[in-house]
């Protein structure tokens, strides 16, 4: 057995040592998030190095490719809230505008359509890239515009992870991830907290903002 398939098992499913510390890694990142601190974007880039290998070797290529993603956009948030809290500078969290969110919604509708047609048409050519191809396409896009707009500390991100969890909870239980699932459901308490949190924070006076 490699390195990516190591693991135990637990009530007759096996658990993946990369499901298990991608996944703690990946709590750790929404907690940090909630404190708004840089290191949010080291953690996930570990966590998604982990997750995309746990993926691979459960054959979920929409959810490997979402990993992938995340590194990129990892890398991304790290470079924007370290400019945006240089010289000490508080973070500076707001709510997305009217266009903005229009853009955000429309960016993951038409995403979702497109990637799962993508999916569709690749495993008819016998390329088997997921045996869900809507839901993977609906978390894959999702997660990607979350990222994206928490890389711009806009506190909608918090909203589009409800709504990414509300399918990634039983999609990941199904593939035998059974971690995952569990920690989908713990990302829920905690992104509600989150939300909580930041659209209180962004109501309150800043010193010293510095764009995002």
């Amino acid at each position: 057995m490699s390195w990516t398939d190591a693991g135990f098992d637990v009530l007759g499913q096996h658990v993946l040592w990369t499901d298990l510390v991608g996944n703690a890694a990946a709590l750790t990142t929404v907690w940090l998030a909630i404190r708004k601190t840089i290191w949010t974007w080291p953690v996930q880039l570990v966590g998604s190095v982990l997750l995309f290998t746990a993926s691979i070797s459960a054959h979920i290529t929409g959810n490997a490719l979402k990993q992938a993603l995340f590194g990129l956009l990892a890398v991304y948030g790290w470079v924007r809230w370290s400019r945006g809290t240089r010289d000490g500078a508080q973070l500076p969290i707001r709510p997305a505008t009217r266009t903005e969110r229009t853009w955000l919604i429309a960016v993951m509708a038409a995403g979702t359509v497109a990637v799962a047609l993508l999916f569709t048409y690749l495993n008819s050519r016998g390329l088997n890239i997921s045996w869900a191809p809507w839901p993977d396409a609906y978390i894959f896009v999702g997660s990607a515009v979350a990222t994206w707009a928490q890389g711009r500390a806009l506190v909608d991100f918090w909203v589009i992870w409800v709504a990414v969890d509300v399918v990634g909870v039983p999609l990941a239980v199904r593939s035998g991830l059974v971690v995952s699932g569990l920690v989908y459901g713990l990302f829920f308490v905690m992104v509600l907290i989150g939300f909580r949190d930041w659209l209180r924070q962004s109501r309150a006076p800043r010193r010293e903002a510095v764009t995002v």
